[in-house]
């Protein structure tokens, strides 16, 4: 069906009017928790505009072991790398029950061409996320388990008038563990001499660093 952009859609996925008018354009698709959106090596054409809930990027080995990539919520947008025509770089499944605006890659051309002001948008999302995949090899080439971890949690917290940093995105150590490209043992040891250290706590859903966290464990 055709995507009615409604105030509820507005509130829920706040973007920018160019990524709004392409959403416009494209198919409505629910998808539920777990589904695959986007499978690692396939071949496609279409970009998925995240309206509500949230994806992960990631990939998996043969072994069954995972490495997430990011968590996209609404406003977002993923499956841009393949617009050049070439196969998927990463997988992609609902974190929670997801609403998302699909469009191929022809409809993205003929946006562009009517607004091409959402041509530098995509190029500066392509910039931000090779950057981000940049510090993520440096960070997995150059830092130990500890040094990923403490850099995950304090990008993940938001500082308090107390000083604490809270995150309340709720992770599970095996969330933990893909994220940082470990094992979910070694995140939970860590994470419990952490806790008794007295560097984190959990306060009903949120995690809580109250004191900064030590340079290395």
């Amino acid at each position: 069906m055709t995507l009615k952009l409604d105030s509820t859609v507005d509130t829920i996925a706040p973007m920018s009017d160019a990524l709004r008018r392409l959403a416009a354009r494209g198919q409505v698709r629910r998808f539920r928790k777990g589904a695959i959106l986007i499978e690692e090596g396939e071949a496609g054409d279409t970009l998925f505009i995240l309206l509500a809930g949230r994806l992960r990027a990631f990939a998996s080995a043969s072994n069954g072991r995972e490495i997430t990539y990011g968590i996209y919520g609404p406003g977002e947008y993923l499956g841009e790398l393949s617009l050049d025509g070439g196969v998927r770089s990463a997988s992609v499944a609902a974190v929670e029950p997801a609403v998302c605006a699909v469009v191929t890659r022809e409809t993205v051309r003929r946006h562009i061409l009517d607004c091409p002001e959402f041509a530098l948008e995509l190029l500066t999302k392509v910039i931000r996320r090779t950057r981000a995949a940049t510090l993520s090899a440096r960070n997995l080439a150059l830092n130990d388990v500890y040094g990923r971890l403490k850099q995950l949690l304090e990008s993940l917290g938001q500082r308090r008038p107390d000083g604490a940093r809270v995150i309340d995105e709720r992770l599970t150590h095996r969330e933990l563990a893909q994220r940082l490209g470990c094992s979910r043992e070694m995140v939970s040891r860590v994470m419990k001499d952490l806790a008794d250290g007295g560097y984190v706590r959990q306060e009903g859903a949120l995690l809580v660093l109250p004191t900064p966290l030590p340079p290395r464990w």
